[in-house]
């Protein structure tokens, strides 16, 4: 994940014997209880070939091109390069993670709103071709940096629009200009790319609107004498199979009406979240607690109904780990290691903070908990979107380790799927974890 202390060479535990990745955070948990109580993250490599083969199983007209900005840990690159994914880097230091392991140049797409110049000129030295072009004063930089580029222009979308308060891309009426203009200036335009949040409401609504849009797009393309022959829809997937065939139901007979296969459009999308998020587990120790009056109103059937509420202060917060409810994202409610809940269990109002007593550094508003003490552990699933690197200096551990394991199962399965010691993954070094 980002921001984290890989090295050229990572240790995997391969679990064997029944092994789980529970007991691989008991053991770590047990380490951290003798030294310093530092967070840690635990990773899970055979997930990533799980949601792979969903991926292949639901959609597998769709070619994965994985967003590095959403974890870039060398040993997820690592193995989803391996297994043949493209890549959609938003600068300089990812185009370079990814050609470090050996994804090929036509595998890469160079995105980002605003590319600095000695990014595009990186992308041209490399050739790297496939580039987003979101207005004209972009297209006027790539077309004096990187002439041999081939561009994906950025469609704004209606439901992309509503999420952010500052929307980006072209829309449908300054197409034709941007199309011109490129044309003047000599640039190749290939495509075009959308995203829809996966946050929206009515996908089929978006969906539709985006494709229609995208078509008309090709079609002026077309006549305007480009090559187009390249569509990405974006991202928008959770890591839910669930909401993966939500989307596969809305965009297949859309895919089927505007860009059919005769048509020989590649059709990409950039599942992020959904190959990485259920990777890794956050582990946290509780450093600080604090009883209050409660001041909630709804207390739920099977909370305790007395006037407590419990602030716990965690070693890691919003300007650490969890840095990405600042903007705007719902941190769920963790589990306790080594409890579980029993019928009648006296649960109450608690709140999550971080170490730094800054009134922003709320992890969750509002959860119910047993009583918690001083040293007690706290675990966080679905952390493998979670960016560590922009607010290290303000954390209370700048870096956490990554303790990656895979059991020998999904071992075995990623060996037939190409995925090598010998070969691809050069990096990995594995170490038995057995009961």
């Amino acid at each position: 994940m980002k921001g984290l202390p890989d090295k050229p060479n990572y240790i995997i535990e391969l679990l064997e014997g029944g092994v789980t990745l529970e007991d691989v955070i008991d053991g770590h948990i047990c380490e951290q209880a003798q030294v310093e109580k530092s967070a840690f993250v635990a990773g899970d490599l055979g997930a990533l070939m799980r949601q792979h083969v969903c991926w292949q199983s639901v959609v597998p007209q769709l070619q994965p091109y994985y967003p590095v900005r959403c974890n870039s840990s060398p040993a997820v690159v690592e193995v989803l390069a391996a297994l043949g994914l493209g890549f959609v880097c938003a600068n300089k230091a990812e185009v370079t993670l990814a050609l470090e392991h050996g994804v090929p140049p036509d595998n890469i797409i160079l995105s980002g709103v605003f590319k600095q110049l000695a990014h595009i000129k990186h992308a041209a030295k490399n050739n790297i071709q496939h580039l987003v072009c979101e207005n004209e004063a972009e297209l006027t930089k790539i077309a004096r940096l990187h002439p041999n580029a081939k561009l994906l222009l950025q469609l704004t979308t209606e439901a992309h629009a509503a999420e952010t308060s500052m929307p980006f891309g072209f829309s449908l009426k300054s197409c034709r200009h941007l199309l011109e203009t490129a044309r003047e200036l000599g640039v190749q335009v290939v495509g075009a790319t959308f995203n829809i949040p996966s946050s929206c409401q009515d996908l089929q609504q978006a969906y539709t609107r985006a494709l229609s849009d995208a078509r008309c797009v090709f079609d002026m393309g077309v006549d305007l004498g480009f090559n187009m022959h390249i569509l990405d829809i974006g991202g928008g997937f959770t890591g839910s199979e669930f909401q993966l065939k939500q989307v596969e139901s809305a965009v297949r007979p859309l895919l089927d009406a505007y860009f059919p296969q005769r048509s020989g459009v590649q059709v990409l999308a950039q599942p992020g979240d959904f190959y990485v998020a259920s990777a890794f587990t956050l582990a946290v120790s509780v450093i600080g607690k604090k009883m209050v009056s409660c001041h909630w109103e709804d207390l739920s059937q099977g909370e305790k109904n007395e006037d407590a509420e419990f602030l716990y202060y965690m070693n890691e917060g919003v300007y650490g780990s969890f840095n990405h409810k600042l903007l705007g994202n719902t941190i769920t409610a963790p589990s306790m290691h080594k409890h579980a809940l029993c019928v009648g269990e006296a649960v109450y109002p608690s709140s999550l903070w971080g170490p730094s007593l800054d009134q922003l550094d709320q992890v969750v508003e509002r959860c119910l908990l047993p009583e918690l003490s001083v040293g007690d552990w706290l675990l966080f699933s679905n952390m493998g979107t979670c960016g560590l690197e922009e607010f290290s200096c303000l954390s209370s551990s700048s870096q956490l380790p990554v303790y990656y394991t895979i059991s020998t199962s999904d071992w075995y399965e990623m060996q037939e799927a190409g995925v090598a010691l010998d070969s691809a993954v050069k990096n990995f070094s594995l170490l038995q974890y057995s009961a």
